[in-house]
């Protein structure tokens, strides 16, 4: 690793420069895929940042994508303790299936209970429509009041070309999301569901004697997919929104707007491949490494030890990779008292002279002011210092 402590003039050279992937990948030459498709959107989820987009932000009916909030929205509420796994819940007339082929059911019969956990499955896995609005009333009283709080929830994440009507994602005027929105959701479930994420990726559930497969295609060809969600209607077209996880690095992928279940799932294929095949996570230093030790006025102790206080982490283009320095921006001293965790300056990632990421430098103990003669005396020293 290359270190150096950098002046005030370098500094103003990188602190506060971004870069954002795009630039990276203009830099680097790649081409996005050209897909026949409504929209795609292509994610890091580590970063956030978007690798390929195509009409990321236009709002299109998301179908049964829309289940990523419904579920998500109760794997929060069973994290919470606000819902317990095996809590009961009805499946009201309303919310039952009859029996119609143009819907996709968990199939619970009507006035019986199932509990959280099953319905939990088969939102996800079976992508229930009677589980999703009976959840929705047993939350909210009623699915429309469920709405309200799923948009509540998307405006939280940022959602900005989301808006909810319904539990299910059945076409309803206004109902609406985007792929980058649902790009935002899926990263959201990865980040905060905790174990209730690894539904995503079983490949059958069983209820009341019917057992059904989970229509997420990739989960059968590619070990690396754990999730997330299809979703199809006449309006909508065929969508999927998948993640992979290899080694280092987890991609999102979002696809709206096919003409077929193999369309979607070989271009959910294509984009992630090509993801994986361009970028890469390349870890410059981990949390808690050595950085230097820093000279301490007014303390007990004459110095301080510093390190990284998270790792640094940078998504890049494969053929930029071996081009990754590192600087260092700390202060040439520091004053006590100083605090174990205290931020002291800065480890930056620079490409070409731009800083394209950045970590934290802390203090790694405790460093108390010391007493009134010694202060009084190292203010004398300091004096003499400065004068040449």
């Amino acid at each position: 690793m290359t270190v150096k402590r950098v002046k005030q003039q370098l500094v103003q050279l990188v602190i506060g420069v971004s870069i954002s992937m795009s630039a990276v990948m203009a830099s680097a030459a790649i081409q996005q895929p050209e897909m026949d498709n409504t929209a795609y959107v292509l994610m890091d989820y580590n970063t956030g940042e978007i690798l390929a987009q195509k009409n990321a932000n236009q709002p299109l009916p998301p179908a049964s994508l829309t289940k990523m909030m419904t579920s998500y929205i109760i794997e929060q509420r069973l994290s919470s303790g606000d819902l317990k796994e095996d809590e009961q819940v009805l499946m009201s007339e309303n919310a039952w299936c009859h029996g119609s082929s143009s819907q996709s059911c968990m199939y619970v019969p009507v006035n019986t209970n199932a509990s959280v956990i099953d319905m939990l499955r088969g939102i996800i896995i079976q992508s229930g429509n009677d589980a999703s609005i009976a959840m929705a009333e047993h939350i909210a009283g009623s699915e429309s009041s469920f709405a309200i709080l799923m948009n509540e929830q998307a405006q939280k994440l940022g959602m900005e070309n989301t808006h909810f009507v319904n539990s299910t994602g059945m076409p309803d005027e206004g109902h609406e999301s985007s792929a980058l929105d649902l790009a935002i959701l899926a990263r959201a479930i990865i980040k905060n569901s905790g174990d209730y994420y690894s539904i995503y990726a079983e490949k059958e559930f069983t209820y009341n004697g019917i057992t059904q497969g989970n229509r997420n295609a990739l989960l059968a060809t590619d070990s690396t997919v754990d999730g997330l969600k299809t979703g199809h209607t006449n309006a909508a077209g065929y969508c999927l929104v998948a993640s992979s996880n290899r080694e280092d690095m987890r991609l999102i992928s979002v696809i709206m707007g096919t003409e077929s279940q193999q369309a979607r799932a070989d271009q959910s294929r294509e984009l992630l491949n090509w993801g994986f095949g361009h970028f890469t996570t390349v870890t410059k230093a981990p949390s808690g490494q050595f950085v230097s030790k820093l000279p301490v006025w007014f303390g007990e102790a004459d110095e301080v030890e510093l390190a990284t206080g998270d790792n640094l982490q940078i998504l890049t283009s494969k053929t930029q990779k071996n081009k990754i320095t590192t600087v260092i921006d700390i202060p040439d001293s520091i004053e006590a008292p100083i605090k174990k965790g205290q931020q002291i300056g800065k480890m930056m990632a620079v490409i070409d002279g731009k800083a394209i990421a950045s970590v934290p430098i802390v203090a790694t103990n405790n460093v108390e002011q010391s007493g009134f003669m010694s202060r009084m005396w190292q203010h004398v020293v300091r004096w003499a210092q400065n004068l040449f």
